[in-house]
């Protein structure tokens, strides 16, 4: 994404197998045994989190497991908490866990291993680095979407919102945060804010917060307007540009959102916004539980997966072009 998108990616990790942690058969559970699954995920009120968990329910009834969704309400320390408290009771056969802070999340990772219990690292990395999918902690398998990747192909979606604006030059783009401080937004804004520099943005705006609901969405976009009328394109959190869209009414303003729910698809397939950058999560969230499963019943599986190259056929970089033919797996 950036300018080297289709790089960046293959850099990142395709899908490679393990032939050690991530493929160990040592302890595995009889075929016909029903495991349970912990999904760890950011939020139970989030959409995209909803989404990662219908694949999860979907695969998991599908194949002699049960699931439960620990809700932490974006909140790291509680994530933390939950997760050590489901390794000390040996709930699960199978942690699916999405971070909110993948630094905090290392340890109870690293205990949940040594527990004997099968950990699928989902979307957000477990660990310090935000530019990668290969594993962090040895054992995990990984289903990621790196977050500097993720930027880097909102920036280029960007860049080329502005040329399809008649913007090339002089174009002033505002990237609305999600959440400040963090650490996968920090990372994320980091790289979008160099990538839309080095590809030719004239001005980048990076500090206002959108959040991820429209009503903070809203909000953000009356202050950008207030303090940079002459925007050009926005680039935010699919769920906030919900909110703020009906305030660029009249004005030669797009939009390129994060996340493919129907509500973003409609709005990119009806040309109001120029793209979104599109991770098919519920898919995500089968194939974390797949993946989960699989090495808990014994088999050898991929240590390190890319989502957006696995999963979709366009890179995750969707326009009206590339999401013909597509439908989103999950609405807002």
């Amino acid at each position: 994404m950036a300018i080297g998108v289709a790089a960046a990616v293959a850099v990142a990790g395709c899908s490679k197998p393990d032939s050690s942690a991530a493929g160990s058969a040592a302890s595995a559970a009889p075929a016909d045994k029903k495991l349970s699954i912990g999904f760890f995920g950011f939020a139970k009120a989030n959409s995209f989190a909803q989404a990662t968990w219908a694949g999860i329910q979907e695969y998991a009834n599908a194949n002699n497991a049960e699931a439960t969704f620990l809700d932490s309400n974006f909140d790291g320390p509680t994530q933390v908490n939950q997760l050590q408290d489901a390794v000390t009771s040996k709930r699960y056969d199978v942690v699916i866990v999405q971070a909110n802070d993948g630094t905090a999340m290392v340890n109870p990772v690293k205990q949940a291993i040594a527990a004997g219990i099968t950990v699928v690292v989902e979307f957000t990395p477990v660990g310090g680095k935000y530019d990668t999918a290969d594993p962090q902690v040895p054992g995990t398998i990984n289903i990621i979407d790196p977050p500097t990747v993720n930027g880097d192909g909102l920036a280029k979606l960007g860049i080329d919102a502005c040329k399809s604006a008649g913007a090339a030059t002089g174009c002033k783009v505002a990237y609305l945060q999600g959440f400040a401080n963090y650490p996968l937004d920090t990372a994320r804004t980091k790289a979008a804010a160099d990538a839309l520099k080095a590809g030719g943005a004239a001005e980048v705006i990076s500090n206002f917060v959108g959040g991820y609901t429209p009503d903070t969405g809203r909000a953000a976009m009356q202050n950008l307007l207030q303090a940079h009328p002459d925007v050009n394109v926005v680039i935010g959190s699919s769920q906030a540009l919900e909110g703020a869209t009906p305030l660029a009414s009249g004005k030669k303003i797009t939009f390129v959102g994060n996340g493919g729910s129907t509500q973003a698809y409609g709005f990119v397939n009806d040309g109001t916004w120029y793209g979104v950058y599109s991770v098919p999560e519920k898919k995500s969230g089968a194939k974390a539980a797949e993946l989960g499963l699989a090495k808990a019943r014994g088999q050898s599986v991929p240590e390190s997966t890319v989502v957006c190259t696995t999963l979709t056929s366009f890179d995750c970089l969707g326009t009206k072009a590339s999401l013909q033919g597509q439908t989103a797996d999950y609405s807002d």
